[in-house]
Order: structure tokens, then C-alpha cells, then sequence
């Protein structure tokens, strides 16, 4: 499988997923459970960068400088866009919203920036917390959680890619661990449960696992 046609794939499926969530907000009785799709979505992007990573150390190319473009593609992927987004946002904004709206506005901007617009939300939620109508930049949540776990899971193989027969084993009981740690979550604080990394960790080691099935049996594309 050529590697254009590999990506090609992956981002359709992504797509699926994320028409799904957009269908599901703008026609909840169409799809009523179509917000799975944003735990499709963290499985594939998890099975996505799991894969590139793992062939990375098969074929001996990672290292400090690899993590380096690593990361560095990581922002040229995403900045463009995101970037536009948060410039129309605020322009729009500064049109639009009244003083006090604006101020709030500049401080999700700059959390989508950091990628912590997940962190920023859970501490705003609560009783006095405004309309989600009203949070434009709302649907960063799901990206800082992503690059969330972007952040600690490359170091985190560097280190278990030393011992590659615990690799899968240790993946499976962080799993196992995050998965509890959800179930409980969604009972005692529904809010965290949704917006926290270490929460919706699972997801994502969920497509480790399988890439890591997928590379172990000899399938990578070339």
C-alpha cells in the first residue's frame, strides 16, 4: 500500500467520523449516538501516529532529531488552519460580541494556541457557565486533547521500545488503567470525563494496539 493511498484512507475514515459528530449536533435525531464519533476518531488518530512511530524505531530512524520533524509536522499539518480560524474568529468576534464576550473570546484563542482549550473549558464549567452556542472555539477540545497525548506518548515508547516484548503488554494495562479510570470518572465527574487527556487515554492506546498488531505482523506500508 503506497503511502499517499495509506494517509488517503486515514483521513477518510477521520472524515466519517467527524461528519458524524457534525451531523449529531445540527441533526441530533438523525444520528442520536453520532458523538461516538469523536471516540472513533481518537482510536484512528491514535492507530495513525502509533504506526508511524513504531516503523520509525523498525527501521531505526528515530531519534531526538526525528522527534524534532516529528513535531515539526505535526504544526505545519495543523497551524495553517487553525491559525486562520482563531484570526476569522476574533475579527468576527470584535464585530459581533460586547466587551466582557470578547475578553473570554481572547482567552479560548489563546488556549487553542497552547492546545489546552480542553483544560480551560473543564474550569469554566459550571452552573454559571455560558451557552456552548455561545463558545465559537468550543470544538478545540478534542484537538488539545490529541496533541495532549502527542506530547507524552512518543517519549513514553522511546523508553518502552527498549524492552519491545513489555511494549504491547504495557500499552494494554495503561489501557485497562484509563478505561477504569473513565468508567468511574463518568459517574463521579462527567465534566472531567469528557475533557481531560488522562481520561480519554484509552481511546488512543486502543489504535496503539492495533498498529502495533498491524506493524508487529509485518503489514507496514511502504
Amino acid at each position: 500500500m503506497s503511502n499517499l493511498k495509506y494517509r488517503s484512507d486515514i483521513d477518510g475514515l477521520r472524515a466519517v467520523a467527524v461528519l458524524g459528530v457534525v451531523i449529531y449536533h445540527a441533526f441530533p435525531w438523525v444520528i442520536p449516538g453520532g458523538f461516538i464519533g469523536v471516540d472513533i476518531f481518537f482510536v484512528i488518530s491514535g492507530y495513525l501516529i502509533s504506526g508511524i512511530l513504531y516503523k520509525g524505531h523498525k527501521t531505526g530512524n528515530v531519534s531526538p532529531f526525528s522527534f524534532g520533524e516529528f513535531y515539526a509536522r505535526r504544526i505545519r499539518r495543523l497551524f495553517p488552519a487553525l491559525i486562520t480560524v482563531l484570526v476569522l474568529t476574533m475579527a468576527y468576534g470584535w464585530l459581533i460580541l460586547l466587551p466582557d464576550e470578547f475578553q473570554q473570546l481572547g482567552k479560548h484563542v489563546a488556549a487553542g494556541t497552547l492546545f489546552i482549550q480542553n483544560i480551560v473549558f473543564w474550569q469554566e464549567s459550571g452552573y454559571f457557565d455560558i451557552s456552548a452556542n455561545l463558545k465559537p472555539l468550543l470544538h478545540l477540545w478534542s484537538l488539545a486533547v490529541e496533541e495532549q497525548f502527542y506530547i507524552f506518548f512518543p517519549p513514553l515508547l522511546v523508553l518502552l521500545w527498549k524492552k519491545p516484548k513489555i511494549l504491547a503488554p504495557a500499552i494494554g494495562v495503561l489501557l485497562t488503567a484509563t478505561f477504569i479510570l473513565n468508567v468511574v470518572m463518568s459517574v463521579q465527574n462527567s465534566v472531567s470525563d469528557f475533557f481531560m487527556t488522562p481520561y480519554r487515554a484509552w481511546e488512543f492506546l486502543g489504535g496503539s494496539l492495533l498498529a502495533w498488531w498491524h506493524y508487529d505482523k509485518g503489514h507496514q506500508h511502504s
